[in-house]
């Protein structure tokens, strides 16, 4: 395989470093790419063997490119970290329903004068459990509900006990 300008193709992680010299890990890295091409049926018993040879004999990493060059895991194929990109164009999470849920029983608690605070507490602590198990969003709506929640049923425990203390 060459480039546009007649070169052959870096191995990865060496672009524009053909003329590098080749590790053991390198050469090691070939053969498998030629194993597995090898136990695909691509290459041929004698074929495989003559590149395999080459492969332990490669001084530079543009010599192992051309012997792998060919087949899906060579230089094109080959399987490399994906580039970085900026959080931004990154697509985000889904959110948690039950986290949307808690916070939007927790905002009710203004209307309902705390009738939602349970479902709130409970839907925020379900939702927690279940962001932590599949990495969703949501955590932020979740705790604004459990807190929502929790202030509206600590108000009314402190009412019913000023409410018992007054009757004595």
């Amino acid at each position: 395989m060459t480039s546009p300008w007649g070169q052959p193709a870096p191995w990865p992680g060496q672009q524009g470093q053909p003329s590098m010299l080749a590790g053991h890990s390198d050469r090691e890295r070939a053969v498998d790419v030629l194993r597995a091409g090898f136990a695909e049926g691509r290459l041929q018993q004698d074929e495989y063997e003559r590149r395999v040879e080459r492969a332990y004999q490669a001084r530079t990493v543009g010599e192992l490119g051309l012997l792998v060059a060919d087949l899906p895991q060579g230089p094109s194929g080959f399987p490399q970290a994906p580039p970085a990109v900026p959080h931004t164009f990154m697509a985000a999470p889904p959110t948690n329903g039950k986290a949307t849920a808690a916070l939007v029983c927790g905002i009710a608690t203004f209307f309902t004068f705390g009738a939602s605070a349970l479902p709130a507490v409970v839907l925020g602590h379900i939702a927690r459990g279940e962001i932590r198990r599949s990495h969703e969003s949501g955590d932020g709506q979740a705790v604004a509900g459990l807190a929502l929640g929790w202030v509206w049923i600590a108000g009314w425990a402190l009412l019913l006990l000023l409410v018992v203390a007054a009757a004595k």
